[in-house]
């Protein structure tokens, strides 16, 4: 009985003993290795041996990393207050520098994404926010990627998601929205008249260095009042179209 207690005994600190010495790392993870608590060295994929108690490793996904950034208060510089979230995206380059230079290195880059993100857009107005959101994205991701580098992190992208404005505010862009629509509308209708004045211009100008033309017009007028109902017609003669009646009787 003794006997088989040890061996049991034996058994089970071989099994603690293989679980502390092998480790098996997928293809996107790296083991950092600490010898005695100093930094050893970045091991992995694969099958990986630990000498027990005096080695320990700590394990690192290399896949990029999907981290949504909580609704932050903005004020833009216009004095414009907005809440604004997003999402980063980011994954660990430099195991070492992620594990030894910060502690917490998924805690620490949600911290900073949130404090850039109010930091920047800070310094635009509420236009450009709503209109420039590829540039701002760009600006985040430059800012974040240049402050993460010392974590050995690098931050692929950051994308705006939502910007909530108060009710007044809606109502006031609304507004603005439809004073610029009428603003357009007075634009095109004038650019309209312009180019029909240019065009009555030019068609006065044809048909003054043509008598004639400008008689037969005269026709075409009188025929196209003719086919109304009215009763009454008042139309002004021209004087070149009496002075070639005028004419025409004199030769008779």
């Amino acid at each position: 009985m003794g006997l088989q207690l040890g061996f049991a005994a034996l058994l089970l600190l071989l099994i603690v003993l293989a679980a502390a010495t092998f480790r098996i790392l997928r293809e996107y993870e790296r083991g950092v290795v600490f010898q005695l608590g100093r930094f050893w060295q970045v091991k992995g994929p694969g099958l990986i041996l630990l000498i027990p108690v005096v080695q320990q490793m700590v394990r690192v996904d290399l896949r990029t990393i999907v981290l949504d950034v909580p609704t932050q208060d903005v004020i833009t510089r216009d004095n414009v207050s907005v809440k604004v979230n997003a999402v980063l995206y980011f994954r660990v380059l430099d195991p070492q520098k992620a594990i030894i230079q910060v502690e917490d290195f998924l805690m620490a880059t949600s911290q900073l994404a949130q404090t850039t993100l109010r930091a920047v857009l800070g310094k635009h107005e509420l236009d450009e926010l709503l209109a420039e959101r590829e540039r701002l994205n760009v600006d985040i991701q430059q800012v974040l990627d240049a402050q993460t580098d010392a974590w050995g992190i690098k931050v692929a992208n950051v994308e705006i998601k939502h910007v909530d404005l108060n009710e007044s505010m809606v109502r006031a862009i609304a507004r603005q929205a439809e004073a610029e629509r009428e603003r357009r509308a007075k634009v095109i209708h004038a650019e309209g008249e312009l180019q029909a004045s240019e065009k009555l211009m030019q068609a006065a100008e044809m048909l003054g260095r043509q008598p004639g033309a400008m008689q037969l017009r005269y026709m075409q007028t009188l025929s196209s009042i003719a086919g109304d109902k009215t009763t009454t017609i008042v139309f002004p003669l021209p004087i070149e179209l009496l002075k070639g009646m005028a004419d025409l009787s004199a030769r008779e």
